[in-house]
């Protein structure tokens, strides 16, 4: 944006397509500026938000100790569901291997392997490296499966031991796609 567009002696530089350049500065400009003007207005209205959060009186501390039930039981669900959202799906099982042995089948999505979550599993490099290191030790996984039905899902735990001789490729016997 702030490229000279002309030599030193005050000539068009040959390298470079002027009437391009200031055309695409001309529509780049006003952008620059809607975009400085909008957050602006984010940031006001933040300050906002904060001072009005500050003066807003707080709960009483009776209320606050001894949440109701209900509310407590949404917490817990909304805090599961979130600690369980699925990071891969299983394509593909091979018979006899040790992912069918566990119980693993195609469709199923998986929400935890070992200590490997949907925070942390690197594009599928963490639950790799899990596997390399664990071999011949279980590793428990937790599994989201679609109804038979079609209808809802079942939550499944279940123990996969990684281990290279089952008479396969790899050490699982199954195929995993991130989600």
């Amino acid at each position: 944006m702030s490229t000279p567009l002309t030599t030193f002696d005050g000539y068009p530089r040959p390298d470079l397509d002027i009437a391009q350049i200031r055309t695409t500065r001309a529509r780049i400009i006003p952008l620059k500026n809607d975009y400085k003007d909008l957050m602006a207005r984010i940031e006001k209205a933040m300050h906002a938000h904060w001072e009005n959060a500050a003066a807003a009186p707080l709960p009483p501390p009776a209320a606050a100790a001894q949440p109701s039930a209900q509310t407590t039981e949404a917490a817990t669900r909304s805090s599961r569901v979130a600690l369980e959202t699925p990071f891969a799906k299983v394509n593909s099982v091979v018979a006899s291997s040790p992912a069918a042995t566990a119980g693993l089948k195609p469709g199923d999505k998986i929400t935890r392997f070992g200590d490997v979550d949907w925070m942390n599993h690197d594009k599928l490099s963490k639950v790799a490296q899990t596997v390399q290191q664990s071999e011949g030790v279980a590793i428990t996984v937790k599994v989201i499966r679609p109804a038979a039905t079609g209808a809802g899902e079942q939550r499944l735990e279940m123990q996969l031991t990684p281990r290279h001789n089952w008479g396969g490729r790899g050490m699982l016997g199954c195929h995993l796609l991130p989600l």
